[in-house]
């Protein structure tokens, strides 16, 4: 890639569940202030998210957050966050339309709460995903065999251990996602 002298943009997305660390992953890796659309959790979220988990959370996305990455300066990778909870998901149409991977971030903690952006990148199958382990307190629940098999996740799709909070081990989150995505066979075009 490098000195080709052409600019190659790509958008990715970073998806997950409610508090498993999207905006911190978005937050870490990216070269421009993120954009985010963090709000106060209120009272009208009592019932709908559940904090047991992570007491200490106190915003939410409610729309998407934004973040920029330039890799060699040659590829510009814009960073798209989807809000977790399902009050939000008539969103993720719009805004994974155009995408060439997702990151689904998972907190290990919490398995359930990943269920639907996992089968949601399993029935759109033209964007590639891996799932991505969040190590809350430096440490997983489970193994990620355990985890593989407990979301029945597919042999194919790797599967990574990181921190959101460090830029180093979210940027591998990423590398690892365009490798993968690189190396899936080129789906058939349709003629017609």
């Amino acid at each position: 890639m490098a000195g080709s002298g052409s600019l190659v943009s790509t958008k990715i997305v970073i998806a997950g569940g409610f508090g498993a660390g999207k905006t911190t992953l978005v937050g870490s890796v990216s070269e421009i202030p993120p954009v985010t659309t963090e709000a106060v959790m209120t009272e009208a979220s009592m019932g709908h998210d559940d904090l047991t988990a992570i007491p200490g959370k106190t915003t939410t996305t409610v729309a998407m957050d934004f973040g920029r990455l330039t890799l060699e300066r040659e590829l510009i990778m814009y960073l798209f966050g989807t809000p977790g909870q399902a009050r939000f998901w008539f969103m993720w149409d719009d805004i994974v339309r155009g995408a060439v991977g997702a990151v689904v971030v998972v907190d290990s903690r919490r398995l359930a709460d990943c269920f639907d952006a996992i089968d949601y990148f399993e029935r759109n199958r033209t964007i590639p995903y891996i799932v991505a382990l969040n190590r809350f307190d430096g440490q997983l629940d489970y193994t990620i065999e355990q985890i593989r098999e407990a979301l029945e996740i597919d042999q194919r799709v790797p599967i990574i251990d990181f921190d959101a909070r460090e830029r180093r081990s979210g940027g591998e989150v990423l590398r690892r996602l365009l490798e993968y995505t690189l190396s899936r066979p080129k789906e058939p075009e349709l003629i017609g």
